[in-house]
């Protein structure tokens, strides 16, 4: 079993996740994050005066997989968040020594 940790822009998380459902994953945890890679945040303008954006908004999505299907879900997913510019992303896999979850 995977453990794949999604982080994408906002306007992309709908895509991502329609794939998710696509791949037949019956459980994810979808959170707002912020955060900032290689674009280094951005100056904006509000009425008038610019300021900083240290941190982007993005959406984190956590996703449990078998190990033999991650893969597939990984370029899935990677593809439905590529905008083709900085900041879209990023997809981390880890493994899960024990797979099971107590429910309640």
């Amino acid at each position: 079993m995977k453990y794949l940790t999604i982080v994408v822009k906002p306007f992309r998380a709908e895509a991502v996740l329609r794939v998710i459902a696509e791949m037949g994953v019956d459980a994810c945890a979808v959170r707002e994050a912020k955060g900032y890679g290689r674009q280094k945040g951005y100056l904006d303008r509000y009425r008038g005066g610019e300021f900083s954006m240290a941190y982007l908004p993005k959406v984190e999505i956590a996703v449990w997989v078998d190990a033999d299907r991650y893969e597939e879900l990984r370029d899935r997913v990677a593809r439905a968040a590529r905008t083709g510019r900085i900041g879209d992303g990023k997809v981390f896999v880890v493994p899960v020594a024990e797979p099971g979850a107590i429910e309640f």
